[in-house]
């Protein structure tokens, strides 16, 4: 059975494309890091060390590990014509689009429902730095002068030049929010389902970190 945040198949949206997803390279890649790390320290611990070394590392990689995997490798978001589906850290949430209000970036990447309620957008993360990096192609882009061929290679191959990656994606969302709103296929209620699967395992490890430790 096909878990409820897992579709076996793409959903097409009202234009006929699949769903697009948005997720952070840069996240996964330290995540790999973090992983590989607290794999090399748990194996050492756990062939060399003596007394009750073994169970403790045990137990902080038991607790470690769901962490890394829910804040690096879990953010995800979804959006076909139906709907925007949010993976966070340690929640999924369905959004209809008939239930989406608006999609901002700010310091933060969030959507905001008709409800008043509130969600970051984990996978999207805005980065103040890309953001200025875009406003000096803008205004290169904007500007006549010696750096002409710059220009003209910046705007074949960013369209928008003065738009940060993250501002696109949420640029990109906010209008399939107010083009599928109103559609049928984009009705129904937000649903939101804690991820019991990072939660557990991490709760066990603190538990059995804190015994080991308090008994020690």
């Amino acid at each position: 059975m096909t878990p409820p945040d897992q579709p076996a198949q793409p959903a097409p949206d009202a234009d006929g494309a699949h769903e697009r997803v948005h997720r952070s390279t840069g996240a996964m890649a330290g995540g790999a890091v973090m992983l590989a790390l607290v794999g090399w320290i748990t194996v050492d611990a756990v062939l060399r060390g003596e007394g009750r070394t073994p169970w403790l590392a045990l137990a902080g990689a038991l607790l470690a590990v769901p962490l890394i995997v829910a804040f690096t490798f879990r953010p995800a978001v979804w959006a076909d014509g139906r709907r925007l589906r949010i993976r966070n850290p340690f929640r999924t949430i369905v959004l209809p689009w008939s239930t989406v209000a608006d999609v901002r970036a700010g310091y933060s990447s969030e959507v905001f429902t008709e409800g008043g309620d509130k969600y970051q957008l984990w996978s999207i993360p805005v980065s103040l730095r890309q953001r200025k990096q875009a406003a000096r192609r803008q205004a290169r882009a904007g500007s006549g002068g010696p750096r002409g061929r710059v220009q003209d290679h910046t705007r074949h191959h960013d369209p928008r030049p003065g738009t940060a990656p993250a501002d696109r994606a949420v640029a990109e969302l906010r209008e399939m929010a107010e083009r599928l709103g109103s559609t049928p296929e984009a009705q129904g209620e937000a649903r939101v389902r804690w991820a019991y699967e990072v939660l557990a395992p991490a709760a066990a490890g603190a538990l059995l970190l804190a015994v080991l430790l308090a008994t020690g």
